[in-house]
């Protein structure tokens, strides 16, 4: 069963890695970037959030979680519930991203700490979001199994925060910045 869930991971890894690879390679080849590379990335981050990837995390889920019928029955309804309270948080970080995106040329120190501080809440939220649905998953289906269902969702988010770190600017541009902001 460890050897079928590493399998799931490295294949999962290549899955989600797969799109900054391939900008890697584009870069390296000498492939002409877009136009605006920063709106690019936002935009690939955006289609990311609204693609098929929620669709593919849980079939990811369910064949690696290996539940019973019975336990099944009660899991994906939870899971459900779970999956679109995060769609809404997802929205949140979506919009936090965008308006870093707007930002980003005339960035001030008070417009970087909003944004971080509702970057952090967007954490949190989702932290309190993970806690509580791992709480009704062990109700519904015991403690192992809700474990195995935070441990694989963690690293499923992990992934896909990773490729989204991965496609959003430094702000290496912008010379307050590399000074350290104003002080």
């Amino acid at each position: 069963m460890k050897s079928r869930i590493r399998r799931w991971m490295v294949l999962l890894t290549c899955f989600m890695l797969s799109p900054f690879a391939m900008s890697e390679q584009q870069k390296s080849a000498g492939t002409s970037p877009l136009k605006d590379p920063q709106q690019t990335n936002i935009q690939e981050y955006i289609e990311l959030l609204r693609s098929n990837v929620r669709q593919e995390k849980a079939q990811i889920l369910g064949a690696v979680m290996q539940l019973s019928a019975s336990d099944a029955a009660k899991f994906w309804p939870i899971y459900n519930e779970y999956d679109s309270e995060l769609t809404r948080l997802n929205r949140m970080r979506s919009d936090n991203i965008q308006e870093y995106a707007r930002s980003y040329d005339e960035m001030s120190d008070g417009k970087a700490n909003e944004l971080i501080m509702k970057s952090i809440g967007y954490q949190k939220q989702r932290l309190e979001l993970l806690t509580k649905y791992y709480e009704k998953v062990r109700d519904a289906i015991g403690g192992i199994n809700a474990a195995r269902f935070v441990q694989i969702e963690h690293q499923l988010l992990l992934l896909i925060d990773l490729q989204i770190a991965s496609n959003l600017p430094l702000a290496a541009g912008n010379p307050a910045a590399s000074q350290g902001g104003s002080r």
